[in-house]
């Protein structure tokens, strides 16, 4: 189904070469899922680009609406361009949406409350369970979600977690996981994570996916409300790429990133081999948990 983007937006000119419906605007009267994203990314228009590629495995067209923290000053997206294309919390109080999606942020070795934009952040998931039908919460998203509904810590891994990590479901029939490998691949990037065991003590939480190397993949209240993503199925072929060469660049203490590069040698080209589980996680969430709540709460 298409999505429905502004002309100014740039994903819109990616996503049409890669085979992506977009269109300006649809009929009235015509059914689509409005979706909001918090997008606390510092490059806006790479992390809308990734996303709005998993949202377009939407059963009906999507309508994004872009959020950003009023409190927070970006400096590296400009700021005519969220004055052109994001909107703040105080703008969409009074709507309801079908999904919410959260992105991560680089502040992960950060205390939560030193975070700027922390008390807002913390409004909006308090807004979220009364006006969004589910969440997505991804990586450092996910760990702020975790913290301020349950008091779930998150905890310094000592060194970055970096690479594609082999990951396999808890539960082979878990509905978001339908139609998913035994095992698949997911890029991980971050300092920070939540711990396993901290999740299996919450009986309102159910872990859905996880991995020797990196926890838990993927954990979700058992209502389908909230769902909470510790890696980046969203992320483009050469991130992880990008990501190592930047931080080699600035003498940082890092490693190949393993599972990316075939032979772990970065001399060659990646395999791009986590974009169809990132794809049927949306297609699952989207119809199942977004459309099929809905669909009871009407």
């Amino acid at each position: 189904m298409p999505l429905i983007l502004p002309k100014s937006i740039p994903a819109k000119d990616q996503l049409a070469k890669e085979n992506v419906t977009v269109v300006d605007a649809v009929p009235a009267g015509t059914d689509v899922l409005e979706v909001a994203v918090l997008n606390i990314m510092p490059d806006k228009p790479v992390t809308e680009t990734q996303l709005l590629r998993l949202l377009s495995i939407s059963p009906l067209p999507v309508r994004t609406t872009w959020l950003r923290p009023a409190d927070h000053v970006s400096k590296s997206t400009p700021q005519a361009y969220l004055d052109e294309h994001y909107q703040v919390h105080a703008d969409v109080t009074d709507r309801h949406f079908d999904a919410l999606i959260v992105t991560g942020a680089p502040v992960e070795e950060i205390a939560f409350e030193d975070v700027t934009y922390w008390n807002e952040l913390r409004g909006i998931m308090e807004w979220a369970r009364e006006n969004v039908t589910s969440t997505m919460y991804i990586c450092w998203g996910a760990q702020a979600a975790l913290y301020h509904h349950y008091g779930i810590a998150k905890h310094h891994l000592g060194a970055k977690l970096f690479g594609n990590f082999p990951t396999r479901a808890v539960d082979a029939y878990a509905p978001l996981l339908a139609g998913f490998d035994e095992e698949f691949r997911v890029p991980h990037s971050r300092y920070t994570g939540t711990a396993l065991e901290d999740l299996l003590n919450e009986p309102e939480i159910e872990v859905l996916a996880q991995s020797p190397e990196t926890g838990f993949y993927v954990a979700g209240r058992r209502d389908g409300r909230e769902f909470y993503v510790s890696g980046h199925p969203e992320y483009d072929h050469n991130t992880l790429g990008d990501q190592y060469e930047r931080d080699v660049a600035k003498g940082l203490p890092m490693h190949v990133p393993p599972g990316y590069y075939p032979d772990e040698d970065p001399q060659k080209t990646p395999v791009r081999n986590w974009h169809a589980h990132g794809r049927l996680l949306y297609a699952n969430w989207l119809q199942r948990y977004v459309l099929g709540r809905r669909a009871t709460t009407r």
